[in-house]
């Protein structure tokens, strides 16, 4: 019996999640070897619809290079030829789609209510916000910080021991819609803190000497977008002007090398940069409270996935910033911490090298701005299940990120600027 509830859970999940099919859609992995092979895949880009997982666009693939794709059910075997006929080492990912999409939903906690062991919804997180400061009004204040394009309020938490001339810690997730556990990482942070406070002396030391800006997730629009319509969407829900392709790349909107390399002019790309810096309501919204309180914020932290990395400046140049040791031992550090609980190995560096080069991102943004601590933590998995990561995954992930976060954030507090 229960066997079949969980069935029938599942299959209303997946019903009222999508109106677009993934079924027998695939998610390919390749290693172009030199440059004849990454044109192969170039070529197969432009001859029909491919969505880039990893690297984020075509234009990013290089020779030894892992990439991994995905293809429209019925393109599958003409791509798979195609692969096999010129020689390209791959191998198939995922090899249904829409049975992976089903599979995230396979958390042991049956609630409609909100879950920190499972992906919740905007409307479920917007309601948590609420009630997660009610519940702790000596450590939790909610305010908005803006609205989104389609109208919804940016809630923003705010967390600490309230005293005055606190230096703060300002981390976001939720930058692109698909990154389902990006969000799920803020809220079990803020849980965590408010849980252990006066318990962990960690956690309480942070609270007690800093506050923590946690915006649980920046692109609401594209978030709800992911969840009622399209699994896989990516950017913001904007229009643009003259084109019939919506949204914009948020992390590619920012005044940080804006546009010249690693992002898109076209706006049907998924990396497309927008007609402006911060001409995304959200991303303004985000730029504009950390300009206001920048003689506060001392480290910015920005979640994604998929991928295990934990990145630092500079991803739009070669150049590395002036207290590059000092970054890099942090980020060697806070990867110890994190595999310390589950053996989760991540690769750490500049983002320019350490995956690709990509202008107009949030933590280049904050570091020029003078906020000398900024990371880019790109969560679980490294393919397996990419963006599809199970909900059987959240706390694992959540728990060993949480380590390398507070490692950093002790650090921080211990120099401070």
């Amino acid at each position: 019996m229960w066997a079949l509830l969980v069935l029938i859970g599942a299959a209303a999940v997946s019903a009222h999640l999508q109106d677009l099919a993934f079924d027998r859609q695939k998610v390919f992995r390749v290693i172009p070897q030199n440059d004849e092979q990454v044109e192969i895949i170039n070529s197969l880009a432009s001859n029909m619809q491919v969505d880039f997982w990893q690297p984020d666009s075509v234009t990013l693939v290089r020779p030894k290079m892992q990439v991994d794709f995905r293809v429209e059910a019925d393109k599958s075997f003409e791509v798979e030829d195609l692969l096999k006929e010129s020689g390209v080492e791959y191998r198939v990912l995922i090899d249904n789609l829409q049975a992976a999409l089903d599979a995230q939903f396979d958390s042991k906690t049956r609630t409609t209510r909100h879950s920190y062991e499972k992906y919740n919804n905007w409307e479920t997180i917007a309601a948590w916000t609420a009630d997660i400061a009610a519940q702790n009004p000596d450590l939790v204040s909610r305010s908005v910080i803006g609205e989104t394009y389609e109208g919804r309020p940016m809630y923003l938490l705010k967390m600490g021991k309230s005293r005055p001339n606190k230096k703060a810690i300002f981390m976001d997730c939720g930058f692109h819609a698909r990154e389902w556990i990006s969000p799920a990482f803020c809220q079990w942070f803020v849980k965590e803190a408010v849980e252990t406070y006066g318990k962990d002396t960690v956690m309480t030391t942070l609270l007690n000497s800093l506050d923590f800006y946690v915006l649980p997730v920046v692109n609401i629009d594209g978030y709800v977008y992911s969840w009622t319509k399209d699994r896989m969407w990516r950017k913001t829900r904007s229009k643009n002007a003259g084109s019939h392709c919506i949204g914009t790349d948020p992390n590619r909107n920012f005044n940080a090398g804006w546009c010249t390399l690693g992002a898109s002019k076209k706006p049907c790309d998924s990396t497309y940069c927008g007609s402006a810096p911060e001409s995304e309501k959200e991303t303004k919204a985000l730029a504009d409270f950390i300009r206001e309180h920048l003689s506060t914020i001392k480290a910015y932290l920005t979640i994604h996935s998929y991928s295990q990395l934990l990145l630092f400046p500079y991803s739009y140049t070669d150049k590395l910033p002036s207290n590059h040791e000092e970054l890099n031992s942090i980020a060697r550090a806070a990867s110890k911490q994190l595999a310390s609980l589950y053996n989760t190995k991540y690769t750490y560096g500049p983002g320019a090298t350490t995956i690709y080069p990509a202008a107009g991102g949030s933590d280049d943004w904050a570091y020029d701005e003078g906020i000398k601590y900024s990371f880019t933590f790109e969560l679980r998995d490294t393919g397996r299940y990419g963006f599809l990561l199970p909900e059987s995954q959240i706390k694992p992930t959540c728990e060993e990120t949480l380590l390398a976060v507070k490692y950093i954030a002790k650090y921080v507090l211990e120099h401070l600027y």
